[in-house]
């Protein structure tokens, strides 16, 4: 008899543990803190240290939010999640130093959750030495990424890589994309189209500020593409595309905005000013196609031209 109760009583408090782990391994919200620790179950109260370890105790369609400020370390995203680092517009409490590897990589497999989102968000790239981080954000794969008040700079590569197998979407809001020496957005996809949707942002002191190729379309609206050495905005290929409305491409290098190998330009209500090279550059079958009411002025090689007008119905 005292064995059969002392085997009730281990079951129970077996299925107890396991009920106990279960929970805090599929936590929705979890949390992390400067002072915390990733021995802990994440909770407000007992915080983890690292996006990492607060990750792993995150369920599916989660969310991990910063207590306080502090660097919280490099995170692969395999699944559906939400990572705020708090402070909104008035300022990011949230870092991550990528010191010779990438920022965060987003490679979301789930079949239930296919959205990603950072923001308030501090991502930067330099080591001992100087910029050693290679690409800030680099998606291989999910279906829809979305950054609100993030800042990414200082990468060897892409701030952002947007490059994955098969199409995705991508929004971009109130964010900054800074001193990144292989650009700061470089869209292609192998299948389907990627769509990215770029607002109220900036990119500047990089390679090429925004370049689209193989199969993309993006819309750039009321942002700044400034300071880029490779150019502004280009349309590499015959299955891109972009469109630059109420926005400011300025003081870039080789040219402002590029069509090229039959890529697609569209411009309008855009200032396009003071390119060291053509202001609107167009060759190898592109299009540039505007609204007629662009600024153009100050660029070196000459303002450029159109191919065509925009469609307004």
């Amino acid at each position: 008899m005292k064995r059969t109760i002392f085997g009730v009583v281990a079951a129970m408090m077996f299925c107890l543990c396991a009920m106990t782990t279960q929970a805090q391994a599929q936590a929705t919200r979890t949390w992390v803190s400067g002072v915390g620790d990733d021995v802990n179950p994440c909770s407000r109260t007992a915080p983890c240290k690292t996006f990492a370890g607060a990750i792993s105790k995150t369920a599916d369609c989660g969310e991990i939010d910063a207590l306080d400020p502090g660097g919280f370390g490099t995170i692969t995203i395999t699944k559906g999640i939400k990572i705020d680092g708090g402070g909104g517009e008035a300022g990011q409490v949230a870092s991550i130093l990528a010191s010779g590897t990438v920022g965060v990589t987003i490679n979301n497999s789930s079949a239930v959750c296919n959205y990603d989102v950072l923001r308030n968000l501090d991502i930067n790239g330099p080591g001992v030495g100087g910029v050693t981080g290679t690409f800030g954000i680099n998606v291989l794969a999910g279906k829809n990424v979305a950054l609100e008040n993030v800042d990414v700079e200082n990468f060897t590569q892409q701030c952002i890589n947007f490059q994955p197998t098969n199409s995705m979407n991508l929004i971009m809001y109130n964010t900054n994309l800074e001193n990144c020496a292989g650009g700061g957005i470089k869209s292609s996809t192998t299948s389907g189209t990627n769509r990215i949707n770029v607002e109220k942002s900036t990119i500047q002191r990089s390679g090429i500020g925004v370049q689209a190729t193989s199969n993309s379309d993006v819309v750039i609206h009321h942002s700044m593409v400034s300071n880029n050495a490779g150019g502004g905005v280009e349309a590499n290929g015959g299955s891109s595309q972009i469109s630059v409305d109420i926005s400011t491409v300025s003081n870039n290098q080789v040219f402002g905005v590029h069509a090229t190998n039959s890529g697609i330009m569209r411009v309008t209500n855009t200032s396009i000013y003071f390119t060291n090279g053509t202001g609107m550059l167009v060759d190898t079958s592109g299009q540039m196609l505007t609204g007629n009411n662009n600024w153009l002025g100050g660029n070196t090689s000459g303002d450029g031209s159109k191919t065509g007008s925009v469609g307004i119905l």
